[in-house]
C-alpha cells in the first residue's frame, strides 16, 4: 500500500486528511512539524507529500528543499497545500520543484484527483532548487492567475521560450519580467522591445544592431538588442505586428542563435527569448499574415493571460494595492465602491484599473474612496456594451450584464442581499450564488 505523508502543525487538519487518504486507499503518515516530517521520510519514503506551508519551526517550503536534496526524497512528488497562497509562493513551490500548489479546504473529489496524479509510475525528475525572492509582483488569486503562476514557476529555470497571448493591458511584460527576475538568468540583462513602436524600416538595426557605416546616419556601432541582452532575456513585445521579411530574419537568429548586424557578419548570441502578443497568431497563420514556423518556434512554452472582467476575483485584490501605492496618507475602498469596481468589465484590463485608482488617489479628497468617486466608470461601462468587447460571445455579454445588474443593485441597497435579490425578481438563494461567482459583496459581513 502507497504511503502518503500529511505535514501539517493543525491537528484538526491533519486528521480530516489522513481520514480521507485511507478511505481512498493508502496508508497514511503523519507529521505536526517540518522537522518531524524529515525525519519520518528519512526511514519511510513516501509515495506522496501533502505539505503544508506555514508551521512554527520550518515552513514548507525550507521542508520542501531538504526533501529535494536528500537522496531518497529527489522525486518523492510533493503538493503544498495552503490558506496563505499568494503569487510569491506558489511561484517558488514550483521552482522548488512542488508537483503542485493547492489553496485549503482541499475537498475529498479535488484529494482523489490530485493523488491519482501523484502517485504514478515514471514521474520525471523533478527541477532542482533555488533561492527564493520576496517580491510578489503578480498580485491574483483567480484559477487563472495560479495557474499562470504556476506555468512560470515551471519554466522560469529553462531556457525554452514562452510566448504570452492576452489583450492589451493585461500585465504580458510583467510576466515577462518575473519570469527573468525569479529565473536562473535573473542576474543578468532584460532588454524589452516593442516591435509595434518601431518602423519596419529601422527594426533590423534596433534588434541586430549595425556597424559604423552600415548606412547614411550610422555613425557609430550599435550592439542591437538581441546582444545588449546577452546572459539575459530579450522580451519582443507585440511580435504579431512585425512584416513577414523580418519574421524570417527573427526565426534564424531564434534557432540558431545567431545574428548578423547591417553591414557586420555573423554573431552568436546567448539569449532567452520570450514573447508576447494581443494578436490570434493562429488566425494570421491561416491568413498568410504570420509565419507558421516561426509561431512554432514561440509557442514552445504558451502562457495565455485572462481578461480582468474574466477574473473577478483579482480586482479588489489589485485595486488596493494600486491605490496604497498611488495614495499618501492610504486611502481605502468602501464596499459600495468595491461592488462598483467588480461590476465593471474592465475593457482596458489591469492597465486601466490602475490608472483608475490613480485617478481616484488624487480627486478623491476623503480617506474612504465611495462609489460616487467611481463614477466616471459608468459611462465606460456603457460603452463597453457599444463596443462589444465581449467579442461577440453571448455568454461573456450575459454573464457581464448580469454581474452589472447584481453590483448596482447590491449598491443600492446598501449590500442588502434580500433586498438586492427583490429589486432583481430572483431568489436570495440564487443571488448569493451569483454574487459569489463574481466576487461581489465579498466584504461584507452575512445579512
Amino acid at each position: 500500500m502507497t504511503a502518503v505523508l500529511i505535514v501539517d502543525d493543525e491537528k484538526n487538519l491533519r486528521d480530516g486528511l489522513s481520514e480521507a487518504v485511507r478511505d481512498l486507499g493508502y496508508e497514511a503518515l503523519v507529521a505536526a512539524s517540518g522537522r518531524e516530517a524529515l525525519t519520518i521520510a528519512a526511514t519511510n519514503t513516501p509515495g506522496a507529500v501533502l505539505l503544508d506551508l506555514r508551521m512554527p519551526d520550518m515552513d514548507g517550503l525550507q521542508v520542501l528543499t531538504r526533501l529535494r536534496a536528500a537522496a531518497d526524497g529527489a522525486n518523492v512528488p510533493v503538493a503544498i497545500i495552503t490558506a496563505y497562497a499568494t503569487a510569491a509562493n506558489t511561484i517558488e513551490a514550483m521552482r522548488l520543484g512542488a508537483f503542485d500548489h493547492l489553496t485549503k479546504p482541499i475537498g475529498r473529489e479535488d484529494l482523489a484527483s490530485l493523488l491519482a496524479r501523484m502517485i504514478r509510475p515514471g514521474a520525471t525528475k523533478l527541477p532542482a532548487a533555488c533561492p527564493p525572492d520576496a517580491d510578489d509582483s503578480l498580485i491574483g488569486s483567480s484559477p487563472a492567475m495560479r495557474e499562470v503562476q504556476k506555468t512560470i514557476g515551471l519554466v522560469a529555470d529553462s531556457d525554452a521560450t514562452v510566448l504570452i497571448t492576452g489583450e492589451t493591458g493585461t500585465g504580458k511584460e510583467v510576466v515577462a519580467r518575473t519570469i527573468h527576475r525569479v529565473g536562473a538568468r535573473g542576474s543578468g540583462p532584460f532588454m524589452a522591445l516593442n516591435c509595434a513602436a518601431i518602423p519596419p524600416d529601422l527594426l533590423e538595426s534596433e534588434l541586430f544592431g549595425h556597424v559604423k557605416g552600415a548606412f547614411t546616419g550610422a555613425i557609430i556601432e550599435r550592439k542591437g538588442a538581441f546582444r545588449e541582452a546577452s546572459g539575459g532575456t530579450l522580451f519582443l513585445d507585440e511580435i504579431g505586428d512585425m512584416d513577414l521579411a523580418m519574421q524570417a530574419k527573427i526565426l534564424r537568429a531564434i534557432q540558431e542563435r545567431v545574428v548578423t548586424p547591417v553591414g557586420g557578419k555573423p554573431q552568436k548570441v546567448d539569449v532567452r527569448i520570450v514573447a508576447a502578443t494581443h494578436r490570434d497568431l493562429e488566425q494570421w497563420v491561416k491568413q498568410g499574415r504570420f509565419r507558421e514556423d516561426l509561431f512554432y518556434r514561440l509557442n514552445v512554452v504558451p502562457i495565455e493571460l485572462q481578461p480582468l472582467r474574466q477574473r473577478v476575483p483579482d480586482i479588489l485584490p489589485l485595486a488596493e494595492h494600486f491605490l496604497a501605492i498611488a495614495s499618501s496618507p492610504k486611502k481605502q475602498l468602501s464596499d459600495e465602491a468595491g461592488e462598483r469596481l467588480t461590476g465593471y468589465a474592465w475593457p482596458g484590463n489591469v492597465r486601466e484599473l490602475r490608472n483608475a485608482m490613480e485617478r481616484v488617489a488624487v480627486m478623491c479628497r476623503s480617506d474612504i474612496v465611495a462609489a460616487s468617486d467611481l463614477d466616471f466608470l459608468t459611462v465606460s461601462a456603457a460603452n463597453t456594451q457599444e463596443n462589444g468587447v465581449d467579442d461577440g460571445h453571448l455568454s461573456s455579454a450575459v454573464e457581464n450584464l448580469e454581474r452589472r445588474l447584481i453590483a448596482e443593485a447590491l449598491t443600492e441597497s446598501k449590500g442588502n442581499r434580500a433586498e438586492a435579490a427583490r429589486r432583481l425578481g430572483i431568489h436570495r438563494q440564487l443571488l448569493h450564488a451569483k454574487a459569489e461567482k463574481y466576487g461581489l459583496g465579498k466584504r461584507k459581513s452575512p445579512d
